[in-house]
């Protein structure tokens, strides 16, 4: 079993609309895999707009852990509010409490507390999600807004994907990342076979770029470049090929700005099945025959 993980260096390159298309063409009948999909995107989850899945099984992610202080045996002493980095505990009429929204999770007052009357809690930061979708199954989920550990729910997004496919002989894990450098890619990336980096040729879109591949080289996961939009700038386009060639990285596609791919995602389609004949979708095919070759290659 192989993990595909789709990711870019900043958000709106059109990751997305290609994990969704690959997912589409994964479904066909002259697929060479069988796949399980993620979306480990859980900041800003939506693959599941474009692959409409229905929900089978929802669980609660418990994730950091605020403090709370018991009124009844708090004597007012305030170290917790001294102690405190993040100004998260609150004082009215010598009545202590903590803010859980500017509470870091530290437990630095819980240290230092004389009376042993604070605790640390446990908080529900968000869901995660089995769900089947015509393209099959998907694993994704949700975190609330200003929740933390994210990383840690990449983590178990991509644990479920991967032992449904051990347990039911899948193939291959699509992963849809999320973008950026941070925990949550560091997460996504872990354990993959492959990382398909999508890129726009803009200045932007060209540094971030390489901030993603230095992220993926430092896990030596190897990965591939496709330029989406790439004929909207030329000279960007050509900057990111020839630092791939410099870096021995290959660019296994270009894909061009269609209107097409804005359609089929008010449609609530990947582009490849609402308008296969379109100019993204040729491409999008034509990038997932290069990806595939190189999967294979891998298993020789």
């Amino acid at each position: 079993m192989k993990q595909l993980v789709i990711l870019s260096g900043k958000g709106g390159t059109g990751k997305t609309s290609v994990a969704a298309a690959f997912a589409h063409l994964l479904s066909l009948k002259n697929t060479p895999f069988k796949a399980v999909i993620a979306d480990a995107d859980v900041d800003a989850s939506n693959l599941e707009l474009v692959l409409s899945p229905s929900v089978i099984s929802r669980e609660e992610f418990w994730g950091g852990s605020t403090a709370e202080i018991d009124p009844d045996n708090c004597t007012a002493c305030g170290i917790c509010a001294e102690v405190c980095r993040f100004d998260a505990v609150l004082v009215k009429e010598d009545l202590y409490t903590v803010d859980p929204i500017a509470c870091d999770g530290c437990a630095a007052c819980v240290y230092q507390c004389p009376t042993e009357t604070i605790k640390m809690i446990e908080q529900i930061a968000g869901e995660w999600y089995q769900s089947e979708s015509l393209y099959g199954p998907l694993f994704h989920a949700n975190l609330i807004p200003a929740q933390e550990n994210s990383g840690k729910l990449v983590t178990l997004v991509k644990q479920q994907a991967r032992l449904l496919a051990l347990d039911e002989e899948y193939d291959l894990v699509l992963v849809d990342g999320p973008p950026g450098i941070g925990c949550p890619v560091i997460s996504a990336a872990s354990g993959a076979d492959l990382a398909l980096i999508v890129a726009e040729p803009t200045a932007s879109g060209v540094h971030d770029m390489h901030r993603v591949l230095k992220t993926t080289a430092h896990f030596d996961v190897e990965s591939l470049v496709c330029i989406n939009k790439a004929d909207i700038y030329l000279e960007g386009t050509e900057a990111i090929e020839e630092f791939c060639q410099k870096e021995g990285i290959r660019v296994v596609g270009k894909i061009p700005f269609d209107l097409a791919v804005t359609e089929s995602m008010v449609q609530g389609k990947p582009v490849t099945a609402y308008k296969a004949d379109s100019p993204a979708s040729l491409a999008i095919h034509d990038l997932w025959k290069e990806v595939v070759d190189v999967i294979q290659d891998s298993e020789k």
